[in-house]
């Protein structure tokens, strides 16, 4: 592995003398490519420059355990203990750096929103999710924009589907997926009684043409008017669009804008992520038949978290994360649950396949 490293390191310094080469500067494409490439490896690099001077002082200070100077070796005992441990710090996180990164982390995301049980405070909920989730994708400037929605008489949503729009995004929200379950005492109970309700997310990483290629002959194409709680109209013509995928039966529904060209091509980005998320869903049911204990799975069915009003607690089930500051959570402060699921999920792949040691 260290000669792998190396590689890399070796790559790292043609890279740098590519991005001053006056003739890749010229070719743009070629540049940027170069960019990327540098920006992925500068992760590495340093850490690994710092754990090989490390392994250097390691060795002048096991050489100095030699000397007959006793208190020069009592010196290098205390020095040898500390470079241990850095080296040892340094290798687990070279580990998490040399893991194979998810091609799809730096994609955009189609987040889909549902009232589960739980009736019109399920909806409730699902509007105060989305207000989450749009606190959250705000503070990284990261753009949303809504695809379709079902508004709920009691407000809220019965479902609202967007596409969040920013670099990381599925890396950070690729953990939401599942059932989200909320403990609270709705507005309309006059009792004060508790109820349990529940909200199903999913997030799909945006399809590219790239990823996905689909015959024209294979969509149907419905148009309709756009209708709002109730089923009431809200405009005049037909703008609505639902696009269909013969082949797989996939649906996606778009009615957000007023313009029909613009709502079948946001409708046609949807139908592909979600046919491009089956197709990866099956492939990875393929490569294990056990994949509900483990977290990012996209296990939509299972109960993942429970936000506790009463006592102002959230429960990550997967990872059993518990935190007292539901308020700070729900305006969007879920940036320490993603960390540690991220690091849940490092940590169970480095157990399964070890990479550096």
């Amino acid at each position: 592995m260290i000669e792998k490293l190396k590689g890399i390191e070796e790559r790292y310094v043609k890279l740098e003398h590519l991005l001053s080469d006056p003739e890749v500067i010229k070719d743009q494409t070629k540049y940027q490519k170069y960019v990327k490439e540098h920006g992925e490896l500068n992760r590495i690099v340093p850490v690994f420059r710092t754990y090989e001077q490390v392994r250097a002082q390691l060795e002048e200070a096991r050489e100095l355990l030699k000397d007959p100077d006793p208190d020069m070796r009592g010196m290098a005992r205390e020095e040898i203990a500390s470079l241990e441990k850095k080296a040892e710090t340094l290798t687990s996180k070279l580990n998490v750096l040399l893991m194979p990164k998810d091609p799809r982390d730096d994609k955009n995301v189609i987040l889909e929103i549902r009232a589960g049980t739980g009736g019109e405070e399920a909806g409730i909920f699902a509007g105060d999710l989305f207000r989450m989730y749009f606190r959250y994708a705000e503070a990284r400037n990261w753009k949303i924009d809504i695809i379709e929605k079902n508004d709920s008489s009691a407000g809220g949503f019965k479902e609202i589907v967007c596409l969040v729009q920013g670099k990381g995004a599925f890396g950070a929200f690729k953990y939401e997926s599942g059932t989200h379950r909320v403990q609270r005492v709705p507005e309309t109970e006059t009792q004060g009684r508790i109820h349990t309700s529940a909200v199903t997310v999913a997030v799909l990483p945006e399809a590219e043409d790239i990823d996905i290629d689909i015959n024209p002959a294979d969509i149907k194409v419905d148009v309709f008017r756009a209708s709002g709680p109730g089923g009431q109209s809200v405009n005049t013509t037909d703008s609505a669009v639902r696009v269909t995928h013969i082949p797989t039966g996939v649906v996606a529904t778009c009615q957000d804008e007023k313009s029909q060209h613009k709502n079948k091509a946001k409708a046609l980005n949807v139908l592909k992520s979600r046919i491009l998320d089956a197709r990866v869903q099956e492939e990875e049911a393929r490569r294990a038949a056990d994949r509900k204990g483990q977290v990012g799975t996209g296990d939509r069915s299972g109960r993942i978290r429970t936000y506790n009003f009463p006592q102002g607690r959230m429960t990550d089930h997967r990872i059993g994360l518990t935190l007292y500051k539901l308020d700070s959570i729900m305006e969007g402060d879920i940036q320490a649950i993603i960390d540690e699921l991220k690091t849940f999920h490092q940590a169970q792949a480095l157990q399964e396949n070890r990479t550096f040691a």
